[in-house]
């Protein structure tokens, strides 16, 4: 990006604002948009994925400020997962580099993000869609999967700030699995991280939520250093990203106090199947050399964004008004 190319600032403000809120609201899903946008629009992976990192660390330590605030993180099991998610970000760094030096690195990343953002879209809308026809407020029970895992006692156990124990393997799996994914395709690994933790190391659902922030500042700030060491961020993208999730992410978190988040998990769902998609057509163009393509998939990534952005600012905007 050109320093002086106004556009394209007002573009990663506003993109910013737009994943801080989802920060904010989920503990998760914005940062995995970020690298691949820089893909799309031509950055080299390291960089992309370097620069969301950095990204991503800014962001989250606002975000995990609004929810200290409320009680809802856990910083015992955080600091558990600290080990396995430094460690899964360092191998994942590895082979992203390992790629980029076989020239395979973007093909391999963009390959990645569609299935991951295609199979966690579909149990996201899924599930928010068996919610609303059970129509059963479940939000803050621990799901029957956590419950089960919980039933085996394999030592060492950890007692969790809820007083509840969960064994040291499940939490090092969690976040050693998570780490990965961060290092590898440049996320937070929230939108991996936060149902982990609801569904594997079963706490409730608002803990997984300021948990799961607290965890991607975390990793944030060990992949911002690791790749900082190589010179591979971009600060005249991430400066622009963290000035607009600066306001996005205090205003998502504020909104959890306000909105069910059961109203809006539906589109969230829909938001990864297009953003799968996206990067799809991403790819496509590369190989078929079709730039049309490439615009098709910019507009589905920034179109389910906005979409996703404004339901959550409209609910949560009704929700304030109607109290």
């Amino acid at each position: 990006m050109e320093p002086s190319t106004l556009g394209l600032v007002v573009l990663f403000v506003g993109f910013g604002f737009m994943v801080g809120v989802f920060f904010g609201f989920f503990g998760m899903g914005g940062s995995f948009l970020v690298t691949p946008a820089l893909l799309i629009l031509g950055y080299p992976a390291p960089v992309a994925i370097g620069s969301s990192m950095a990204f991503v660390f800014g962001t989250a330590v606002i975000a995990t400020l609004k929810h200290h605030d409320a009680g809802h993180v856990d910083y015992r099991l955080g600091a558990l997962m600290f080990v396995g998610i430094a460690v899964g970000i360092e191998l994942g760094r590895v082979f992203v580099f390992y790629l980029d030096e076989l020239g395979r690195a973007e093909l391999v990343v963009g390959f990645a993000y569609v299935v991951l953002l295609a199979g966690i879209g579909v149990l996201f809308t899924r599930s928010a869609m068996k919610d609303d026809d059970e129509d059963d407020d479940t939000d803050d029970e621990i799901p029957a999967s956590a419950k089960k895992l919980k039933s085996y006692d394999i030592p060492p156990m950890m007692t969790l700030a809820d007083g509840s124990k969960a064994s040291l393997w499940t939490i090092s799996g969690v976040g050693g699995g998570v780490g990965i994914v961060s290092g590898f395709l440049g996320v937070g690994g929230g939108f991996v991280r936060m149902p982990a933790i609801y569904y594997l190391v079963g706490v409730p659902l608002a803990v997984a939520v300021g948990t799961s922030l607290l965890g991607g500042l975390m990793s944030g700030a060990v992949g911002a250093f690791s790749y900082g060491r190589s010179g591979v961020i971009d600060l005249n993208v991430v400066v622009p990203l963290l000035a607009g999730s600066a306001l996005g992410a205090r205003i998502g978190s504020a909104a959890t106090a306000h909105v069910d988040e059961g109203d809006v998990t539906v589109y969230f769902g829909v938001m990864l199947l297009l953003a799968s998609a996206a990067v799809g057509f991403g790819e496509l163009a590369e190989l078929l050399s079709m730039p049309v393509l490439d615009t098709v998939s910019f507009v589905l990534l920034m179109g389910s964004a906005f979409l996703v952005c404004a339901v959550i600012l409209y609910h949560g905007a009704k929700a304030v008004s109607e109290s």
